[in-house]
Protein backbone atom coordinates (compact mmCIF):
# COMPACT_ATOMS: atom_id res chain seq x y z
CA UNK A 1 0.00 0.00 0.00
CA UNK A 2 1.45 3.42 -0.90
CA UNK A 3 0.24 6.19 1.24
CA UNK A 4 -0.84 9.84 0.19
CA UNK A 5 1.83 12.16 1.88
CA UNK A 6 -0.57 15.05 2.35
CA UNK A 7 -3.34 13.39 3.55
CA UNK A 8 -4.01 9.81 4.84
CA UNK A 9 -5.59 7.98 1.75
CA UNK A 10 -4.02 4.76 0.36
CA UNK A 11 -3.81 3.50 -3.04
CA UNK A 12 -6.35 0.93 -2.10
CA UNK A 13 -8.92 3.01 -1.87
CA UNK A 14 -11.03 2.89 -5.16
CA UNK A 15 -10.59 6.01 -7.53
CA UNK A 16 -7.23 7.24 -5.71
CA UNK A 17 -4.10 7.12 -7.07
CA UNK A 18 -0.86 8.49 -5.82
CA UNK A 19 0.75 10.93 -8.71
CA UNK A 20 4.64 10.75 -9.07
CA UNK A 21 4.79 14.11 -6.36
CA UNK A 22 3.26 11.67 -3.75
CA UNK A 23 -0.15 13.28 -3.93
CA UNK A 24 -3.37 11.28 -4.37
CA UNK A 25 -5.95 12.22 -6.69
CA UNK A 26 -8.66 13.16 -3.91
CA UNK A 27 -5.56 15.89 -2.67
CA UNK A 28 -5.46 17.20 -6.41
CA UNK A 29 -9.31 16.94 -6.65
CA UNK A 30 -8.95 19.88 -3.58
CA UNK A 31 -6.47 21.65 -5.23
CA UNK A 32 -8.52 22.00 -8.69
CA UNK A 33 -11.42 23.24 -6.83
CA UNK A 34 -8.96 25.97 -5.09
CA UNK A 35 -7.13 27.04 -8.26
CA UNK A 36 -8.59 25.24 -10.93
CA UNK A 37 -12.45 25.65 -11.58
CA UNK A 38 -13.70 29.08 -12.18
CA UNK A 39 -16.62 29.12 -9.97
CA UNK A 40 -18.12 32.29 -11.03
CA UNK A 41 -18.37 30.36 -14.54
CA UNK A 42 -19.90 27.47 -13.46
CA UNK A 43 -22.53 29.72 -11.59
CA UNK A 44 -22.93 31.07 -14.81
CA UNK A 45 -23.43 28.13 -16.59
CA UNK A 46 -26.10 26.74 -13.52
CA UNK A 47 -27.96 29.96 -14.23
CA UNK A 48 -28.39 28.64 -17.77
CA UNK A 49 -29.56 24.73 -16.27
CA UNK A 50 -32.10 26.22 -14.40
CA UNK A 51 -33.65 28.68 -17.03
CA UNK A 52 -33.47 25.62 -19.56
CA UNK A 53 -35.47 23.68 -17.00
CA UNK A 54 -37.85 26.20 -15.88
CA UNK A 55 -38.77 27.00 -19.92
CA UNK A 56 -39.11 23.22 -20.30
CA UNK A 57 -41.24 22.52 -17.14
CA UNK A 58 -44.93 22.11 -16.45
CA UNK A 59 -45.13 21.77 -13.08
CA UNK A 60 -41.73 20.58 -11.33
CA UNK A 61 -38.38 22.02 -12.09
CA UNK A 62 -36.19 19.71 -10.56
CA UNK A 63 -36.14 16.88 -8.56
CA UNK A 64 -33.31 16.39 -5.52
CA UNK A 65 -33.01 13.14 -4.32
CA UNK A 66 -33.28 13.60 -0.51
CA UNK A 67 -32.27 11.68 2.68
CA UNK A 68 -32.61 13.94 5.34
CA UNK A 69 -28.89 14.46 5.61
CA UNK A 70 -27.10 17.68 5.95
CA UNK A 71 -25.90 17.40 2.04
CA UNK A 72 -29.84 16.93 0.73
CA UNK A 73 -31.25 19.83 2.78
CA UNK A 74 -28.21 21.88 1.50
CA UNK A 75 -29.55 20.77 -2.27
CA UNK A 76 -32.86 21.63 -1.51
CA UNK A 77 -32.25 24.81 -0.20
CA UNK A 78 -30.09 25.91 -2.84
CA UNK A 79 -32.83 24.84 -5.65
CA UNK A 80 -35.07 26.99 -3.74
CA UNK A 81 -32.25 30.20 -3.72
CA UNK A 82 -33.25 29.98 -7.72
CA UNK A 83 -36.57 29.48 -7.60
CA UNK A 84 -37.24 25.68 -8.36
CA UNK A 85 -40.29 24.53 -7.64
CA UNK A 86 -39.15 21.27 -6.03
CA UNK A 87 -40.39 17.42 -6.19
CA UNK A 88 -38.04 15.82 -3.16
CA UNK A 89 -37.66 11.98 -3.54
CA UNK A 90 -35.92 9.72 -1.03
CA UNK A 91 -35.53 5.91 -1.12
CA UNK A 92 -37.37 4.95 2.46
CA UNK A 93 -33.88 2.93 4.22
CA UNK A 94 -35.84 -0.02 5.84
CA UNK A 95 -33.56 0.64 9.28
CA UNK A 96 -34.65 4.56 9.17
CA UNK A 97 -33.32 6.00 12.22
CA UNK A 98 -35.74 8.44 14.38
CA UNK A 99 -33.72 11.62 13.67
CA UNK A 100 -33.39 10.44 10.21
CA UNK A 101 -37.17 10.42 10.37
CA UNK A 102 -37.11 14.20 12.00
CA UNK A 103 -35.22 15.54 9.44
CA UNK A 104 -37.12 14.71 7.03
CA UNK A 105 -40.40 15.78 8.26
CA UNK A 106 -38.30 19.22 9.13
CA UNK A 107 -37.40 19.89 5.86
CA UNK A 108 -40.62 19.43 4.17
CA UNK A 109 -42.22 21.56 6.73
CA UNK A 110 -39.54 24.56 7.24
CA UNK A 111 -38.12 24.45 3.05
CA UNK A 112 -41.69 24.01 1.68
CA UNK A 113 -41.18 21.65 -0.82
CA UNK A 114 -43.17 18.17 -2.06
CA UNK A 115 -41.72 14.93 -1.36
CA UNK A 116 -42.23 11.41 -1.97
CA UNK A 117 -41.13 8.64 0.19
CA UNK A 118 -40.56 5.65 -2.01
CA UNK A 119 -41.07 2.37 0.22
CA UNK A 120 -39.62 -1.01 -1.70
CA UNK A 121 -41.07 -3.88 -0.43
CA UNK A 122 -38.78 -4.60 2.81
CA UNK A 123 -37.88 -8.96 1.89
CA UNK A 124 -37.16 -7.57 -1.80
CA UNK A 125 -34.95 -5.26 0.36
CA UNK A 126 -33.83 -8.09 2.55
CA UNK A 127 -33.01 -10.63 -0.02
CA UNK A 128 -31.54 -7.92 -2.23
CA UNK A 129 -28.70 -7.02 0.66
CA UNK A 130 -28.08 -10.69 1.14
CA UNK A 131 -27.46 -11.80 -2.13
CA UNK A 132 -25.17 -7.80 -2.66
CA UNK A 133 -23.53 -8.79 0.43
CA UNK A 134 -22.66 -11.93 -0.09
CA UNK A 135 -21.70 -11.18 -3.83
CA UNK A 136 -19.83 -8.44 -3.48
CA UNK A 137 -19.40 -7.91 -0.06
CA UNK A 138 -21.40 -4.85 0.04
CA UNK A 139 -25.01 -4.21 1.95
CA UNK A 140 -25.38 -0.72 0.40
CA UNK A 141 -25.17 -1.74 -3.30
CA UNK A 142 -29.07 -1.74 -3.49
CA UNK A 143 -29.42 1.50 -1.60
CA UNK A 144 -27.20 2.82 -4.28
CA UNK A 145 -28.96 1.60 -6.83
CA UNK A 146 -32.02 2.60 -5.69
CA UNK A 147 -31.39 6.00 -5.08
CA UNK A 148 -30.02 6.76 -8.68
CA UNK A 149 -32.94 4.48 -10.36
CA UNK A 150 -35.98 6.06 -8.38
CA UNK A 151 -35.41 9.79 -9.66
CA UNK A 152 -34.30 9.08 -12.72
CA UNK A 153 -37.49 6.98 -13.71
CA UNK A 154 -39.94 9.09 -11.90
CA UNK A 155 -38.18 12.60 -13.63
CA UNK A 156 -38.62 10.51 -16.83
CA UNK A 157 -42.24 9.53 -16.31
CA UNK A 158 -43.50 13.08 -14.49
CA UNK A 159 -41.37 14.89 -17.29
CA UNK A 160 -39.43 16.94 -15.15
CA UNK A 161 -36.58 18.70 -16.79
CA UNK A 162 -33.81 18.61 -13.96
CA UNK A 163 -32.28 16.33 -11.09
CA UNK A 164 -29.61 17.89 -9.09
CA UNK A 165 -27.64 15.44 -6.93
CA UNK A 166 -24.74 16.40 -4.25
CA UNK A 167 -21.40 16.52 -4.98
CA UNK A 168 -19.09 15.48 -7.51
CA UNK A 169 -17.60 12.09 -5.69
CA UNK A 170 -14.68 11.96 -8.00
CA UNK A 171 -13.71 15.20 -7.00
CA UNK A 172 -14.20 15.17 -3.62
CA UNK A 173 -12.79 11.79 -2.63
CA UNK A 174 -10.59 10.53 -6.09
CA UNK A 175 -10.95 10.52 -9.67
CA UNK A 176 -9.14 11.43 -12.48
CA UNK A 177 -8.92 14.36 -13.89
CA UNK A 178 -11.71 14.08 -16.94
CA UNK A 179 -13.96 12.52 -13.56
CA UNK A 180 -12.75 15.29 -11.57
CA UNK A 181 -14.04 17.89 -14.04
CA UNK A 182 -16.99 16.11 -15.05
CA UNK A 183 -20.44 17.93 -14.70
CA UNK A 184 -23.74 15.82 -15.15
CA UNK A 185 -24.44 12.05 -13.77
CA UNK A 186 -24.80 10.09 -16.72
CA UNK A 187 -25.31 6.76 -17.81
CA UNK A 188 -22.13 6.07 -18.18
CA UNK A 189 -21.09 7.66 -14.56
CA UNK A 190 -23.33 5.32 -13.10
CA UNK A 191 -21.77 2.08 -15.13
CA UNK A 192 -18.47 3.11 -13.53
CA UNK A 193 -19.51 4.55 -10.60
CA UNK A 194 -22.41 4.81 -8.31
CA UNK A 195 -21.03 2.00 -6.10
CA UNK A 196 -22.73 -0.05 -7.76
CA UNK A 197 -19.51 -2.55 -8.43
CA UNK A 198 -20.35 -2.00 -11.82
CA UNK A 199 -23.00 -4.18 -12.31
CA UNK A 200 -26.93 -3.66 -13.34
CA UNK A 201 -30.37 -5.02 -12.21
CA UNK A 202 -29.74 -7.33 -14.35
CA UNK A 203 -27.00 -8.95 -12.84
CA UNK A 204 -29.31 -9.87 -9.92
CA UNK A 205 -32.15 -11.37 -11.52
CA UNK A 206 -32.43 -15.17 -9.85
CA UNK A 207 -30.26 -14.05 -6.73
CA UNK A 208 -32.08 -15.11 -3.51
CA UNK A 209 -34.91 -15.47 -6.19
CA UNK A 210 -35.31 -12.48 -7.09
CA UNK A 211 -37.63 -11.46 -10.36
CA UNK A 212 -37.34 -9.04 -12.90
CA UNK A 213 -40.32 -7.42 -11.64
CA UNK A 214 -39.16 -7.56 -7.86
CA UNK A 215 -36.30 -5.36 -9.25
CA UNK A 216 -38.24 -2.89 -11.18
CA UNK A 217 -37.72 0.09 -8.46
CA UNK A 218 -33.82 0.03 -9.26
CA UNK A 219 -34.08 0.03 -12.94
CA UNK A 220 -32.61 3.02 -14.79
CA UNK A 221 -34.59 4.05 -18.40
CA UNK A 222 -33.13 2.82 -21.03
CA UNK A 223 -35.00 4.83 -24.03
CA UNK A 224 -36.84 7.30 -21.36
CA UNK A 225 -38.32 9.59 -24.53
CA UNK A 226 -37.69 12.52 -22.17
CA UNK A 227 -34.84 14.48 -21.83
CA UNK A 228 -33.66 14.83 -18.00
CA UNK A 229 -30.19 17.10 -16.91
CA UNK A 230 -29.13 15.34 -14.53
CA UNK A 231 -26.00 17.00 -13.06
CA UNK A 232 -23.90 17.56 -9.60
CA UNK A 233 -24.25 20.93 -7.42
CA UNK A 234 -21.29 20.14 -6.27
CA UNK A 235 -19.83 20.49 -9.88
CA UNK A 236 -20.83 24.05 -10.03
CA UNK A 237 -20.62 25.23 -6.52
CA UNK A 238 -18.03 24.61 -4.10
CA UNK A 239 -18.87 21.42 -1.84
CA UNK A 240 -17.73 21.78 1.41
CA UNK A 241 -19.41 19.16 4.01
CA UNK A 242 -19.13 21.28 7.36
CA UNK A 243 -20.51 24.16 5.64
CA UNK A 244 -23.41 22.43 4.11
CA UNK A 245 -23.69 21.40 7.53
CA UNK A 246 -23.89 25.18 8.98
CA UNK A 247 -26.45 26.33 6.42
CA UNK A 248 -29.05 22.99 6.98
CA UNK A 249 -28.91 23.63 10.85
CA UNK A 250 -30.03 27.39 10.07
CA UNK A 251 -33.16 25.77 8.34
CA UNK A 252 -33.87 23.33 10.85
CA UNK A 253 -31.75 20.35 10.60
CA UNK A 254 -30.41 18.46 13.14
CA UNK A 255 -28.22 15.77 14.44
CA UNK A 256 -26.81 14.49 17.91
CA UNK A 257 -23.93 15.53 18.94
CA UNK A 258 -21.60 12.70 20.66
CA UNK A 259 -23.59 10.19 18.65
CA UNK A 260 -21.41 8.85 15.89
CA UNK A 261 -20.76 4.91 14.90
CA UNK A 262 -17.95 5.05 13.11
CA UNK A 263 -15.46 7.95 11.72
CA UNK A 264 -15.21 11.57 12.85
CA UNK A 265 -18.18 13.02 11.69
CA UNK A 266 -21.35 13.60 14.00
CA UNK A 267 -23.29 15.44 11.44
CA UNK A 268 -23.20 12.09 8.78
CA UNK A 269 -24.45 8.84 8.58
CA UNK A 270 -27.29 9.41 11.06
CA UNK A 271 -30.03 8.51 8.85
CA UNK A 272 -29.92 4.71 8.65
CA UNK A 273 -29.03 2.03 11.02
CA UNK A 274 -27.75 0.44 8.42
CA UNK A 275 -25.31 2.40 6.65
CA UNK A 276 -22.56 2.02 8.70
CA UNK A 277 -22.06 -1.31 7.30
CA UNK A 278 -21.27 0.20 3.80
CA UNK A 279 -18.12 0.97 5.71
CA UNK A 280 -17.64 -2.22 7.29
CA UNK A 281 -15.42 -4.40 4.64
CA UNK A 282 -13.36 -1.63 3.78
CA UNK A 283 -11.23 -2.55 6.19
CA UNK A 284 -11.14 -5.98 4.79
CA UNK A 285 -10.72 -4.69 1.23
CA UNK A 286 -9.07 -1.69 1.38
CA UNK A 287 -7.12 -1.25 4.66
CA UNK A 288 -9.04 1.50 5.43
CA UNK A 289 -12.06 2.37 7.77
CA UNK A 290 -14.21 5.71 7.71
CA UNK A 291 -12.49 7.58 9.32
CA UNK A 292 -9.54 7.65 6.96
CA UNK A 293 -12.25 9.23 4.64
CA UNK A 294 -13.31 11.88 7.10
CA UNK A 295 -9.72 13.34 8.42
CA UNK A 296 -8.77 13.37 4.51
CA UNK A 297 -11.11 16.00 3.89
CA UNK A 298 -10.59 17.75 7.69
CA UNK A 299 -6.84 17.65 6.42
CA UNK A 300 -7.54 19.07 3.23
CA UNK A 301 -9.57 21.50 4.64
CA UNK A 302 -6.97 22.69 6.80
CA UNK A 303 -8.84 21.44 10.37
CA UNK A 304 -5.77 19.12 11.60
CA UNK A 305 -2.81 17.90 10.43
CA UNK A 306 -1.67 14.88 8.69
CA UNK A 307 0.39 13.42 12.58
CA UNK A 308 -3.36 14.94 13.90
CA UNK A 309 -5.18 12.19 11.82
CA UNK A 310 -3.00 9.49 12.12
CA UNK A 311 -3.42 9.61 16.07
CA UNK A 312 -6.72 9.63 15.38
CA UNK A 313 -7.16 6.40 13.76
CA UNK A 314 -4.69 5.28 16.05
CA UNK A 315 -6.91 5.89 19.25
CA UNK A 316 -10.04 4.89 17.06
CA UNK A 317 -9.29 1.89 16.21
CA UNK A 318 -11.50 -0.05 13.72
CA UNK A 319 -14.63 1.27 15.43
CA UNK A 320 -17.02 -1.49 14.72
CA UNK A 321 -20.62 -0.65 14.52
CA UNK A 322 -21.80 -3.76 16.60
CA UNK A 323 -24.78 -2.59 17.65
CA UNK A 324 -25.88 -2.29 13.32
CA UNK A 325 -23.92 -5.47 12.86
CA UNK A 326 -27.27 -7.01 14.98
CA UNK A 327 -29.61 -5.16 13.59
CA UNK A 328 -28.94 -6.12 10.71
CA UNK A 329 -28.42 -9.48 10.92
CA UNK A 330 -32.35 -9.76 13.02
CA UNK A 331 -33.24 -8.19 9.71
CA UNK A 332 -31.46 -11.42 7.50
CA UNK A 333 -32.88 -13.85 10.37
CA UNK A 334 -29.30 -14.73 10.39
CA UNK A 335 -26.42 -15.22 13.19
CA UNK A 336 -23.40 -12.94 13.56
CA UNK A 337 -21.36 -15.28 12.86
CA UNK A 338 -22.54 -15.12 8.90
CA UNK A 339 -21.94 -11.27 8.80
CA UNK A 340 -18.15 -11.70 10.02
CA UNK A 341 -17.89 -14.87 7.71
CA UNK A 342 -18.48 -13.09 4.73
CA UNK A 343 -16.80 -10.07 5.29
CA UNK A 344 -13.55 -12.92 5.44
CA UNK A 345 -14.61 -13.27 2.19
CA UNK A 346 -13.76 -10.39 0.56
CA UNK A 347 -10.29 -9.98 2.74
CA UNK A 348 -7.98 -8.37 0.39
CA UNK A 349 -4.37 -10.88 0.50
CA UNK A 350 -2.73 -8.91 -1.50
CA UNK A 351 -2.47 -6.26 1.14
CA UNK A 352 -3.29 -8.33 4.29
CA UNK A 353 -0.56 -11.24 5.40
CA UNK A 354 -0.58 -13.83 8.13
CA UNK A 355 1.67 -12.87 10.78
CA UNK A 356 2.16 -15.40 13.46
CA UNK A 357 -1.33 -16.46 13.39
CA UNK A 358 -2.72 -12.72 13.10
CA UNK A 359 -4.13 -10.98 9.86
CA UNK A 360 -1.40 -8.20 9.67
CA UNK A 361 -0.88 -5.19 7.25
CA UNK A 362 2.73 -5.30 6.20
CA UNK A 363 3.89 -1.19 6.01
CA UNK A 364 0.50 -0.16 7.22
CA UNK A 365 0.22 3.56 7.78
CA UNK A 366 -0.21 2.98 12.09
CA UNK A 367 3.54 0.98 12.85
CA UNK A 368 2.07 0.42 16.46
CA UNK A 369 -1.28 -0.78 15.68
CA UNK A 370 -3.13 -3.36 17.64
CA UNK A 371 -4.15 -6.25 14.89
CA UNK A 372 -5.72 -7.84 17.61
CA UNK A 373 -8.42 -5.47 17.88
Amino acid sequence: MKYCRQCILPDTRPGVSIASDGICSACHGHEDKENKIDWAARAEAFQVIIDDAMARSDGYDCIVPVSGGKDSWYQVIKAREFGLNVLAITWKTPARTEIGQKNLDDMVANLGVDHLDYTINPDVERRFMKAAYEGVGATGLPMHMALFAIPIRLAVQMRIPLILWGENPQLEYGGNEIERLATKLDADWLAKHGCLQSTSWRDWVGKEGLSEQELAAYRVPENPGFDVRSVFLGAFFKWNSYENTRIAEEHGFSYQAGDRKTGTWEFADIDCDFISLHHVTKWQKFGITRAFDNLSVQIRYGQITRAEAIETVRRLGTQIPEEDVQKFCAFQGLPESWFWEVAEKFRNTKIWKRIDGVWQIPGFLIEDWNWGQ
